[in-house]
């Protein structure tokens, strides 16, 4: 090994010492598969506040407050992408072509936070947490949890009631470890990335409709991710928010009201 990734391990321990606790609700291995019943109304996904979910996900001992579900990968996406795999051009290599990997080494330190997706199912935890790899898809993370950077955890809606496949991400920014891992202002770029951006996307300008359209490969295969960002389903509020007094400030609300819904088609994959 490297004496950089050796560092980089040594730098990691304190971080993984505390990813078991058998105090913890079991972290949800649910994979994402076909479903022939599903069934995928126009907007891509069906709301979760008309059937009693929400857009705030509920981060543990935090006394019931969140984080926004700010983007979501549509059920009109690709079949493919919507099967929680890295193999034949799957979710997971499609987020590793966006820049984003498993955990450092696989470990998770910290409760699962739990969302409600008004799809049956209730109040249930993440499917899994991706952090930005920094350029290595094995040691990157790594990098991530002390640096800091963007991650983001995902849920599915695919329950008996809305089975939409659709997949809701609560994405942000993270201050690095020594700063307690705080979310900072203004800080998501996953859009930037999935749409091959040269800079952030400045939300500042972000109105009802606005779109952003680009193409990532990763794994021999080529994504092509059409965005549109959308008002009304998330609250334009710092109400309910974890971290709101760091994500927003006094002139602005932690929350801007806006969802970005992602559509992802193949455009090329390996010939074999």
């Amino acid at each position: 090994m490297a004496p950089t990734s050796l560092t980089l391990l040594l730098l990691c321990a304190p971080a993984l010492s505390f990813a078991f606790d058998p105090r913890a609700p079991a972290r949800s291995l649910n994979t994402l598969r076909r479903r022939d019943d599903r069934s995928v109304p126009p907007a891509g996904f069906y709301d979760p506040t008309t059937a009693g979910g929400s857009m705030l996900t509920v981060a543990p001992n935090t006394g019931g407050l969140g984080e926004p579900l700010n983007v979501i990968v549509s059920g009109h996406s690709d079949p493919i992408v919507l099967v929680d795999q890295e193999d034949s051009g799957g979710l997971r290599n499609y987020f590793l072509s966006v820049g984003f990997a498993a955990e450092c080494l696989g470990q998770h330190a910290g409760d699962a936070q739990t969302a409600n997706l008004g799809d049956g199912k209730g109040q249930v935890n993440e499917t899994s947490e991706l952090r930005w790899d920094y350029g290595d898809p094995q040691l990157g993370t790594c990098t991530e949890t002390i640096k800091g950077g963007n991650h983001f955890r995902y849920w599915i809606q695919d329950g008996s009631k809305a089975n939409s496949g659709a997949i809701f991400m609560a994405t942000s920014y993270e201050k690095p470890i020594q700063d307690g891992h705080d979310i900072i202002f203004n800080g998501d770029w996953l859009v930037g990335n999935a749409t091959a951006q040269k800079s952030l996307i400045p939300t500042a300008n972000i109105t009802n409709g606005t779109t952003y359209s680009g193409q990532t490969s990763f794994g021999g295969y080529t994504y092509k991710t059409d965005v549109v960002y959308l008002s009304g389903i998330l609250s334009n509020s710092s109400t309910g928010v974890n971290h709101d007094q760091t994500v927003g400030n006094k002139n602005t609300l932690a929350v801007d009201g806006y969802v970005a819904v992602m559509t992802i088609s193949i455009v090329s994959k390996p010939a074999s």
